[in-house]
């Protein structure tokens, strides 16, 4: 490992470890953030971890999180950060929330760590080098029927929203299989091969920043609802690369027609 991902990979454990102090707590408290969004003690002291291991190691990055202001950089180099990614499923002691930890460079993604303490399982790339849970390689799956596939959501909208004629959206019906296995606990599954499509309607930087250079080095492909690899996007969509190359080329021809 680099000194970076190793800084990240021994980040994310050591917030994930402070996480189960509080995970499936009655005591647990919760608060609502200015957009209704829910936060908890533990979202904001794994956040504080976190940043205070990355200042001691690299003072010059910037820091970007979900909980506290945002450091600038002096060199271009910006660390993002979701201390609790799943914040609903950990307030209600489902076990699917993660601590995620990103590193971007001169504006491209380079390292993704993805802890899911309650779960045992640590996920992590660095851009060219593969990626890997619990030090074993990982590869997204080969399926390329969408009538064989596996597509997991985050948000209730996804389902309840009125069928429009999005290729995203028109997955709901096609699929072989559509569970709400959200969060990045879903784009982690597209990752490993176990499942082919993982799609969120909402997205924040911190939310989808770790979980691109784990999808892409496993082989699959994320961009937002217009096509676009960026992490402050309309959305979030990972998947295999069968199925991501059909579904990009549908939303670029899509976006011409519209043009």
């Amino acid at each position: 490992m680099t000194p970076e991902l190793q800084l990240a990979v021994e980040t994310a454990e050591r917030a994930g470890t402070l996480s189960l102090g509080f995970f499936n707590q009655k005591s647990l408290k919760v608060f609502l953030k200015r957009d209704a969004s829910p936060v908890t003690e533990a979202d904001r002291r794994a956040e504080e971890l976190i940043r205070s291991a990355i200042a001691s190691r690299f003072p010059a990055d910037g820091l970007y999180g979900e909980e506290f202001d945002e450091k600038p950089s002096a060199n271009r180099r910006r660390w993002i950060i979701d201390p609790i990614d799943g914040t609903r499923s950990f307030i209600h002691g489902v076990p699917l929330y993660g601590v995620m930890i990103a590193l971007e460079e001169e504006g491209s993604m380079r390292v993704g760590v993805i802890n899911f303490p309650a779960l045992g399982q640590l996920f992590y790339a660095e851009k060219g080098s593969g990626a890997f849970m619990n030090g074993s390689s990982i590869s997204v799956s080969s399926i390329s029927s969408i009538g064989d596939a596996t597509v997991v959501f985050t948000e209730k909208e996804y389902l309840l929203d009125p069928s429009g004629d999005h290729p995203v959206d028109q997955l709901r019906s096609q699929a072989g299989l559509v569970r709400g296995w959200g969060d990045c606990y879903g784009h982690m599954l597209v990752a490993s091969g176990r499942a082919e499509v993982a799609i969120d309607k909402i997205m924040s930087p911190w939310d989808c920043a770790a979980v691109i250079p784990v999808v892409t080095e496993a082989g699959g492909c994320c961009y937002d609802y217009f096509g676009n690899s960026v992490i402050d996007g309309t959305g979030l969509v990972s998947a295999n690369g069968a199925l991501g190359a059909v579904l990009l080329d549908s939303i670029r021809e899509r976006s011409a027609e519209r043009c």
